[in-house]
């Protein structure tokens, strides 16, 4: 049916459009306070590049990813995530040549094929933060205290940050070691996913959705007892700067996150709200996808954050919205001759940074009223010929129904709006 949108997707309708709005500008403008500058990337990318950078034993990979063939022949991936596509692009466009760190973000929508859940969608918006080319655990925790602080200006409580140290490669190998000794007992239980995964990347285990799995991995070796010393060093200086700006943390040892590049630290920022906790917030470091991707060894970290599931969040805490913008005057019309001046006096106005309404459907002076009510229109003035000839108007404030006599030109009327 044409008059249907895919399963999983929204449409965001005029009466919603200013709340995405209203977030977008805190974006912009925290961005710019943490001198993080924007980056856009292609809605679709090369396959390659998410299952080298993703990780082909990921969920995102297996499961969900929109992949398909062009006419060229070639596999094409909508995206799923804006990373690894930020960082082919800080290769490809040459960032490093630029002063480092790279600090970039991006607002975008991402496609996943996954059940629909309350503020999961097939089609998803997403904002997200990279640092390219500084290990310094600086970075990761100025990454958790930018979404902390947008958070914090957007009205959201009970908020809950929890850290973890998933180690490096050298770490990793022994750390998969004693997982594996963990759960071989219990290997015929697990789903064929796990089965899959148990030997080439077993950590992926712990991120299984399957509750089955879940619950076998219940009293898993934590990551943090393995970690080597400059992991461990690397950890207690991201501790160590989240204190110093007053920032709570908790450490949660099981925290892997689903993606594979992650190394060293990673972080979820929980909502703990009065029916449910959700994960609004994720990220870490990943020092090793730039390599990955063909370029030199080049240290990264970032994060991202579901707008759908912010806004869910938000609604869910009870946090009032701004109201949306409305017209600061409605111009009415009474004849052909007026409908033509004020189409002009309109145009007069908006030139001069006036927000304002006319009628294009020829209704009634009655009618026209109505429908200035019904948008919200602070003021209304009716233009008729006595008034052309007069070079009058009457402006109405519809709140009290006081009125204003100013001459019938944009400049008189703004002023008279005192805009």
């Amino acid at each position: 049916m044409l008059t249907r949108a895919p399963k999983g997707t929204n449409d965001i309708l005029p009466e919603k459009a200013h709340i995405w709005q209203y977030i977008e500008r805190e974006i912009l403008k925290i961005c710019d306070e943490y001198n993080f500058k924007e980056i856009r990337t292609p809605v679709f990318e090369h396959t390659e590049l998410f299952e080298r950078g993703v990780g082909d034993t990921t969920d995102v990979v297996e499961k969900e990813m929109y992949t398909f063939e062009d006419k060229g022949g070639r596999s094409i991936t909508l995206r799923p995530e804006g990373t690894a596509s930020a960082s082919r692009s800080y290769i490809e466009n040459g960032l490093f040549n630029t002063p480092q760190p790279s600090k970039l973000f991006y607002n975008i929508t991402c496609y996943r094929y996954e059940k629909n859940q309350a503020g999961r969608y097939r089609e998803f918006h997403q904002f997200g933060a990279e640092v390219i080319g500084s290990k310094n655990p600086s970075v990761d925790a100025e990454l958790m205290s930018l979404p902390m602080l947008l958070y914090k200006r957007l009205g959201l409580t009970n908020l809950k940050l929890n850290i973890n140290s998933i180690g490096c490669p050298k770490c990793r190998k022994e750390y998969n070691e004693k997982l594996r000794d963990f759960l071989r007992p219990k290997y015929d239980e697990l789903c064929d996913t796990c089965k899959s995964r148990f030997e080439k990347n077993p950590l992926r285990i712990l991120d299984c959705k399957s509750k089955v799995c879940k619950e076998l991995s219940k009293g898993a070796p934590m990551f943090l007892d393995c970690i080597c010393g400059e992991c461990r060093e690397h950890f207690d200086a991201v501790k160590s700067a989240l204190e110093n700006m007053g920032i709570e943390y908790f450490i949660d040892p099981y925290i892997v996150r689903g993606l594979d590049y992650y190394t060293k630290t990673v972080f979820e920022i929980i909502a703990d709200n009065k029916n449910s906790n959700s994960t609004i917030c994720g990220g870490g470091r990943y020092d090793g996808l730039v390599e990955q991707l063909g370029h030199t060894p080049t240290p990264a970290s970032g994060f991202a954050l579901g707008i759908e599931r912010l806004i869910l969040t938000m609604e869910e805490q009870g946090i009032k919205f701004p109201d949306a913008d409305v017209p600061d005057i409605f111009i009415g019309s009474m004849g052909d001759k007026a409908s033509t001046f004020v189409q002009g006096l309109a145009f007069k106005l908006r030139e001069n940074g006036v927000k304002c309404e006319i009628d294009h459907l020829s209704r009634s002076v009655k009618a026209q009223m109505k429908f200035a009510n019904k948008i919200g229109a602070k003021n209304s003035v009716i233009v008729g010929e006595n008034e052309m000839n007069e070079n009058r108007a009457h402006i109405k404030n519809m709140a009290d129904g006081t009125q204003t006599e100013c001459s019938l030109d944009a400049q008189s009327i703004k002023n008279a709006l005192k805009i």
